[in-house]
């Protein structure tokens, strides 16, 4: 069964840092857009950051500009997020989200454009 699992969410004081794992059960991230999303309780589901399947191009939603750092590494089959400087307004589930497999050196915060997604995983971002 093809599934994205989510990991290294938890509680954490503001200011402080987390990196989330995401990992595929039944098929690679290799040759696929990854994203990263979240989701508040009453908010909206928002695209917080993503990284092309070509080496390269990454994006991230101006409320983590400079603060969140998307990766990949190809020899884990796994892409992380790293978070610092977390605000109390970071808190939600964080979803990895990943596109069937393609070639692009874009990737987008779109969530309709990702075929696969995990369970996510909570960020809880309080003193």
């Amino acid at each position: 069964q093809s599934q994205l699992v989510e990991s290294g969410g938890g509680l954490v004081q503001p200011g402080g840092s987390l990196r989330l794992s995401c990992a595929a059960s039944g098929f690679t991230l290799n040759f696929r857009n990854i994203g990263w999303f979240r989701q508040a309780p009453g908010k909206e589901r928002e695209g917080v950051s993503c990284i092309s399947s070509s080496p390269g191009s990454t994006y991230y939603a101006d409320s983590v500009t400079g603060r969140f750092t998307i990766s990949r590494d190809s020899a884990k089959d796994t892409v992380y997020l790293q978070m610092n400087n977390l605000k109390p307004e970071d808190t939600a589930v964080y979803y990895c989200v990943a596109t069937g497999r393609l070639l692009s050196r874009l990737c987008t915060l779109r969530a309709g454009t990702y075929n696969y997604w995990g369970q996510g995983t909570q960020v809880t971002v309080s003193s």
